[in-house]
């Protein structure tokens, strides 16, 4: 019994050494591959990069269009927000039976708050690195 333990005790250490000079062969290989498709990508990289990128009409917007779409976008977003919480106080403070109407007036200000943040971020985050 002790001779079958000790054997199969050497063949997997033998086995896992085995495997282990084969994956650092394989490894320099991989290396060496990888380097070879590294400077193949740079290439194609390269070709998509210099090319001239033309934006289409549909997505191009004018700055003053962004700016007005934004300030729109923040009144309904002030209203939102002083209606939510006119409607928490009049339930807080005076009674009031608004539970409905001030969680649909969270949801849209919620709502509005992530659309303006996510616009604001999208249209004018690239553009405050070219300035300094």
């Amino acid at each position: 019994m002790m001779t079958i333990a000790r054997t199969g005790w050497t063949g997997g250490m033998s086995l896992l050494c085995l495997l282990m000079v084969l994956a650092y062969g394989m490894a320099n290989m991989g290396v060496a591959w990888a380097e070879e498709e590294m400077d193949d990508g740079l290439k194609v990289m390269q070709a998509f990069t210099e090319q001239e990128q033309t934006e289409s009409d549909l997505v191009k917007i004018e700055l003053e269009q962004k700016r007005l779409i934004m300030f729109i976008m923040g009144v309904f977003l002030l209203v939102g927000v002083i209606a939510t919480a006119g409607l928490g106080i009049a339930m807080v403070l005076f009674g009031k039976q608004v539970f409905i109407a001030h969680m649909i007036g969270a949801g849209f200000t919620v709502f509005l708050a992530i659309v303006h943040a996510v616009t604001a971020i999208v249209w004018f985050f690239p553009f405050s690195w070219s300035l300094y």
